[in-house]
């Protein structure tokens, strides 16, 4: 068995993100003992975005919201997840 480099210490992640960009993670870690993690509680990253909607839509998306007892946000963030798995099952 070869002997393992150690990890540096990092500032940040981007700085730890340059990193692994450049070194093979198999001279730092023996990928043979590693196991299966499940983070049940891992919520993706959101990020926020300002969007223009012709104010006609932004009603009939709210009311379509209000109906299904939902707020318009998440009922848009459906719409816009299926409309893209759809777009990616296309090709």
């Amino acid at each position: 068995m070869k002997s393992l480099k150690k990890i540096p210490d990092f500032k940040n992640e981007e700085e730890e993100r340059e990193f692994w960009l450049t070194h093979d993670s198999t001279e730092y870690l023996d990928w043979s003992k590693a196991k299966l993690t499940v983070f049940p509680n891992l919520k993706p990253s959101t990020e926020s975005i300002s969007l223009r909607l012709p104010s006609p839509l932004l009603a009939r998306i709210k009311q379509i919201a209000n109906s299904q007892d939902v707020p318009y946000q998440s009922l848009m963030k459906v719409y816009l997840s299926e409309r893209v798995d759809k777009e990616v099952s296309l090709k």
